[in-house]
């Protein structure tokens, strides 16, 4: 053999000293790119001129909490946008008037972007990985990827707090069930919006599927009290306490809202907007109207039903019997699905759940081999470049104008592109806990 043949690589494919550094040290690898990937993000959003309008309308409700005026009469910014959150809320943001908008967009961008990594972490914490690599790489990794999800784009464009909510709810759910404060956060989420109030609901069915399972079993009725059960009403709680807190501290403002301004769905804007990525914005844009009435409200009780039904059945069929096929996972993105659904308005900024359920999906994918792992591959990569896509702006929209009740097919597929994410979530939860309880050793 010649010196020459001895200098040769010994892998076919030549020399990789990429993968050699990846091996050696991922965390810093991940790192690097998540920094990379984040300034570019943040380039991207100076340079797209970002107004953070909603961050501006949420300093608004603070300063009209301080002045002492009136949070449902307010209006912000030059949109004329009006306050739809509970008191609770307006409460919360008093310290943004403490900074100068320059500081506090700066700030909340920064923000989101470490609660982004959060609720990364919190995710793959719920789907139990990784397995492999530190926990810190993966986390870094996938927040680097998933930052470029429309839902996250428009979450930091208006200054948004639906990463605070799912992180809240995230951090509760991946708690023990028997930790004595689990609950806590869905119930602030909750108080401080609505919608993250399924989550408990959900809970409370799990929990009295379980306790009358254990009184069937002959136990009694203190066995039938369970984990579940206690987080719902710890959740129940808790948001009831930030109900009572505005009240004391904004009693008029609190009778507005929980007398009248709950039950108006039509204040936060047009239904038809493509914006709108609930079930009631993909009914009234295929029925050309402005309010789809009665036929909405089955379409979301049904939608309803079957979604608690699966989050509560997974959540039964993966724990405790079973901790390790996902079912607290899946029960949570399913009813995560549920709650985007079934709301009157839920803005594409809504779907940063999108996370969770992509992170879920890859781990399913990682769980199986052969042609099942690539039908989970595919499922995972279309639905990454769907919500990625800003598919739902690609078809005529303009606030004010309308134009959502005069599309044609291809429009009205591209602008639900969310709602139906949000069915094959449902679906796929709905397939999957059929195989578990008809199959149990075979998921896939």
């Amino acid at each position: 053999m010649t010196a020459l043949e001895l200098e040769q690589p010994t892998d076919p494919g030549g020399p990789h000293p990429g993968k050699g550094v990846l091996r050696r040290h991922p965390t810093a690898a991940a790192a690097l790119a998540c920094l990379v990937s984040f300034t570019a993000f943040w380039i991207a959003q100076r340079l797209a001129h970002v107004t953070m309008i909603d961050l501006m309308v949420y300093r608004a409700e603070g300063l009209t909490v301080r002045n002492g005026e009136s949070l449902y009469d307010m209006v912000a910014t030059s949109a004329h946008l009006p306050n739809t959150y509970p008191p609770f809320a307006a409460l919360l943001f008093t310290p943004l008037t403490l900074l100068g908008v320059p500081a506090m967009r700066t700030l909340a961008t920064a923000g989101n972007l470490l609660l982004l990594v959060a609720v990364v972490g919190l995710s793959l914490r719920l789907a139990d990985r990784p397995r492999r690599l530190p926990r810190p790489a993966a986390i870094l990794a996938v927040s680097a990827l998933l930052v470029w999800c429309e839902p996250v784009w428009t979450t930091l464009r208006y200054g948004q707090i639906n990463l605070l909510l799912a992180a809240l709810v995230l951090w509760d759910l991946t708690r023990k069930d028997t930790h004595r404060f689990a609950g806590i956060g869905i119930g602030i989420a909750a108080g401080i919006k609505l919608t993250p109030a399924l989550f408990a609901v959900f809970l409370a069915v799990a929990g009295a599927v379980r306790a009358g399972q254990r009184l069937r079993s002959g136990a009694g009725p203190r066995a039938a009290w369970n984990p579940w059960l206690r987080q719902a009403a710890v959740a129940v709680v808790t948001f009831l306490a930030t109900a009572l807190l505005s009240t004391f501290a904004l009693p008029r403002d609190s009778h507005r809202f929980w007398t009248r301004i709950v039950f108006a769905a039509d204040r936060v804007g047009e239904v038809e907007i493509t914006a709108n990525q609930s079930l009631r914005g993909a009914l009234a844009r295929l029925l050309h109207t402005h309010d789809p009435g009665a036929s909405w409200a089955v379409l979301a009780g049904l939608t309803a039903l079957a979604g608690l039904a699966l989050a509560a059945g997974a959540l039964l069929r993966g724990s405790p019997a079973s901790p390790a096929h996902g079912g607290r996972a899946w029960a949570a993105v399913a009813c995560a699905a549920t709650a985007l659904l079934i709301s009157p308005v839920s803005w594409s900024h809504h779907w940063v759940w999108c996370v969770p359920m992509l992170v879920l999906l890859g781990s399913e994918a990682l769980d199986r081999t052969g042609t099942r792992a690539r039908r989970w591959w595919v499922t995972t990569v279309t639905l990454g470049l769907l919500f990625c896509s800003f598919a739902l702006w690609w078809v005529p929209h303009r606030w004010h104008q309308h134009q959502e009740l005069h599309q044609n097919g291809l429009q009205m597929l591209l602008s639900d592109v969310y709602p139906l994410a949000g069915l094959a979530v449902l679906a796929l939860a709905g397939a999957r806990l059929w195989r578990a309880n008809h199959s149990p050793t075979t998921l896939g």
